[in-house]
Formats: structure tokens, sequence, C-alpha cells
């Protein structure tokens, strides 16, 4: 569903230093396997300069995030670790010649990881845990000092940025206010007024102020021509309730039980999202739902 430059297919089917580095004196580690990516970084640093002679990288992860790490550890390996703590997710992005929108979380994860390996190479403590009250996204757990940064850095101005960036926000919802609340805070301070989904302005092709009616026959249109793609590849996906943002599927053939159906369910859901011009959630449907469609 995602259109991905040739460098990011090539640092994905030949990834640059795979594997962890032996004897390596810097190791960086974030995400988790339980929210869908984790990145292990090490590094060889020589102490004399504290230049990265040599970087590996192992991963959990969708092919954006192979592709990422491996950039990042082509990207670093000559630098010292001041000149390496300056390299931003954007570099990495910008290296592999871009990435999807939805995709910028991996490039996210890399300089979280290289933030970690220069800390525990310095001997210091880099936290990534979360005190009570600052975990935002419960379901990727992201704090909030991580939401704040990476608005700041990367000029975000919407809760789909947001999730395209960090992965918060991206599953059931909840903390979609607190994450307004943030971009309110954040631009702010440089000078902007943060506008929600529900009140900004019509984009350019995208409709406005639609009916209950019109608005679900959008979602239905939609739908049938994201079809087509998935039944070239022996699957399918059919609508089975919509419940204000939250949109429920059944995932047909081959997509039922696919370990890429979280993907394809992804991709269905960033275009409604373009379609609709605003947030929702596109989830599988309960057996009981999918059952009560066909009945």
């Amino acid at each position: 569903m995602w259109e991905y430059s040739e460098k990011v297919k090539e640092h994905f089917y030949n990834p640059r230093n795979a594997g962890a580095v032996a004897d390596a004196n810097a190791v960086g580690e974030v995400g988790s396997i339980s929210c869908g990516d984790a990145l292990r970084l090490t590094l060889k640093v020589d102490p004399d300069s504290e230049r990265i002679t040599e970087a590996g990288f192992q991963t959990f992860g969708c092919g954006s995030a192979i592709a990422s790490s491996s950039a990042l550890t082509e990207i670093v390996r000559g630098l010292t670790l001041d000149e390496a703590l300056k390299v931003s997710n954007q570099d990495i992005a910008d290296f592999l010649e871009g990435l999807p929108p939805e995709k910028m979380h991996c490039s996210v994860m890399g300089r979280e990881a290289l933030a970690a390996a220069v800390a525990n190479y310095r001997g210091e403590v880099w936290e990534d845990d979360h005190e009570e009250g600052d975990l935002v996204c419960k379901c990727f757990a992201v704090d909030a000092v991580m939401i704040e940064n990476v608005v700041r850095e990367n000029r975000l101005s919407s809760v789909e940025e947001v999730t395209n960036y960090t992965k918060a926000g991206g599953s059931c919802g909840a903390c979609h206010e607190g994450i307004e609340d943030i971009l309110t805070r954040v631009m702010a301070e440089r000078g902007e007024a943060f506008v929600p989904a529900g009140k900004a302005a019509a984009k350019p092709g995208k409709p406005a102020g639609m009916t209950n009616l019109e608005r679900i026959r959008l979602i239905e249109k939609t739908i049938e021509e994201l079809r087509p793609q998935l039944q070239a590849d022996h699957g399918d996906i059919e609508l089975v309730d919509i419940d204000g943002k939250t949109i429920y599927v059944r995932m047909i053939g081959a997509c039922n039980g696919c370990q890429l159906a979280g993907a394809t369910l992804g991709g269905v859901q960033q275009r409604l999202v373009e379609v609709l011009g605003e947030f929702v959630r596109v989830v599988p449907a309960t057996p009981a739902q999918a059952y009560a469609t066909r009945s």
C-alpha cells in the first residue's frame, strides 16, 4: 500500500551491518517486541578519539525498521560520538531518499537507539522508563517527553503526524486528547495555533460538511476501490461496521491470518484518513460482528 524508494528497498533486501558488533563497548536498546518494533544498536568506539569504528544492529520490525537501522549504521560509522548525536531522524529518512509518512517512527527509533548507545558508552543513564502520569499512549508505551521532542524537532502539527512519527494514538485512540494538549503547548512555543482535525479547513479535493450517510458511502466506496489490489493476491476485505472514528473490517481469503495483515490494515487506514480528511482507525471485526453481517 505504501511507496518505498529504491534506497529503502536496497537496505531492506541487503541490510548493511546486520548483527551485533564483536567486543562492542556501546549498546543502545529501544522499543519492545510487544509494541511491534525493537532495535538493539551496538557500537565499537575508539576510546582515544571517541570515534565510532564499527556499528551493527539487530531489529524486530517491518521493512522500514530494518532499512532505517541499516542506514543509521552506515551514517554513524566514522563519526565521533558528538557528531553522531547531531544525526536526526530526518537525516536517516533523507539517507534513504524518503520514508512513507506512516513509517517515520522507524527513523525516530533509530535516533533513540543511537542516543541510548552513546549514553551507555559514557556511563550515563538513558531513561526510557515512564513515571506514572507521564505515559500518554499506553498501547505503544510512548511518553509525553518523546512526543514533545518529536513535535519540536520535526515541526509536527497534527495527531496524524504524531502517530506516523511515534505510533502514539495509532491503536485505541484514547490518547488523542493528550496528544492534542501537547501539540497545543508546543505549537504555541513557535507562535502557531493547533487546530483539531475536525475543525480544520478542508484540504483541496477533500470533503467537508458531509452528512453521516455521505460519510458512510465514501468509506464504502474507498474500500471497494482497494479490494482489487487484495484480490490480485488472493485476499479480500469487507466493511463490517462503522462506530464513529472506528471502522471494522473483515479480512478474507489469503488476507485472513496473513503475517502482513497489520500492514494491509495500516494501508487501508491511511487511505481512508486521506479521503475523509480526519483521523480514523481501521480494525478487524470481532467474530460476533462478522457473523452478524453474514447473517
